[in-house]
């Protein structure tokens, strides 16, 4: 049975594997409830790290299997967005295509439709793979991963307005101006003559997303050094998951993690007003999340 290990207002964690979860008591409750599962599964690294990986045609079969799960979790019009990381073959320079395979397979397997694909660029990244980057020169570093946005309808809850991005000065400049060049451009668009004048509060977000992983959780860093419990080795900046949480959920909807690491995806619906619920198989990375919530 799934132990519970953080309990809020909003939300609670249990220290379970997601299959055991979701065929427990408590996950059954969520079938057909879930706004939106969020989620970093662990990556099918060539070198798997101390949080578990599994590698090749496992990893394929095992998270196509955990997604059909996942679907029946999810309300009509919910979404399923998942990012997994980028994977090299082992030995050489060349990267493998398992990742963008099971990204194919979660749709194939759990009937969903694929809502977009998103890039998250980190620009704090540790330059990797080390042997080919730092030590052989022959590639650079590997800054990005995929997020796949998929979901039961073709149009899920979604509001862009939610999300968006601060106008530049230019744009400020040109909505005060109150003119611009328009009309037809080279590529066959037609600019209308009020086309970019409204002031709308801010642009509409790019797919491109740019959150750097340095620079915060030192709440959290302090509470794993003072517990001495290890901290999650590959945690997302909480920018991510506001994100997401802001532009496919409205306040007091359920946001589910089901590879809930150090919670981040808890701590940011706890702080926008959703119900939250996280999964992790790791005790010990729960004792350290238990810092995000004091």
């Amino acid at each position: 049975m799934p132990k519970l290990m953080i309990e809020t207002k909003l939300g609670k964690a249990y220290n379970s594997s997601i299959e055991g979860f979701m065929s427990s008591a408590e996950g059954k409750k969520l079938k057909g409830k879930v706004n939106l599962i969020f989620t970093s599964p662990p990556y099918p690294l060539v070198s798997p790290k101390k949080y578990g990986n599994k590698q090749g045609e496992e990893y394929l079969k095992w998270v196509a299997e955990v997604s059909v799960g996942l679907a029946d979790l999810l309300t009509e019009d919910g979404s399923l967005v998942v990012e997994i990381g980028n994977s090299w073959n082992k030995g050489v320079p060349t990267m493998s295509l398992l990742p963008l395979e099971t990204l194919m397979q979660i749709a194939k397997a759990s009937n969903l439709h694929v809502c977009q694909q998103f890039i998250w660029h980190n620009p704090g990244k540790l330059p990797g793979p080390a042997t080919w980057v730092n030590v052989k020169r022959e590639r650079i570093t590997d800054s990005f991963t995929h997020i796949w946005w998929f979901s039961k309808t073709e149009h899920p809850k979604a509001d862009n307005r939610n999300v968006l991005t601060p106008y530049t000065k230019a744009m400020e400049n040109l909505i005060k101006k109150g003119s611009y060049n328009h009309g037809e451009r080279p590529s066959g668009h037609k600019i209308s003559e009020a086309g970019f004048l409204s002031n709308n509060g801010g642009s509409i977000a790019r797919s491109a997303l740019i959150y750097a992983s340095t620079g915060f959780d030192t709440d959290y860093r302090d509470w794993c050094k003072k517990k001495g419990v290890p901290q999650h080795p590959a945690r997302m900046p909480i920018a991510l998951a506001d994100f997401f949480i802001k532009f496919l959920t409205d306040p007091k909807d359920i946001v589910l993690d089901p590879f809930g690491g150090s919670c981040t995806t808890g701590k940011s619906a706890e702080i926008l007003k959703r119900k939250w619920v996280c999964v992790e198989q790791n005790r010990e990375y729960l004792v350290g999340a238990k810092g995000r919530f004091l």
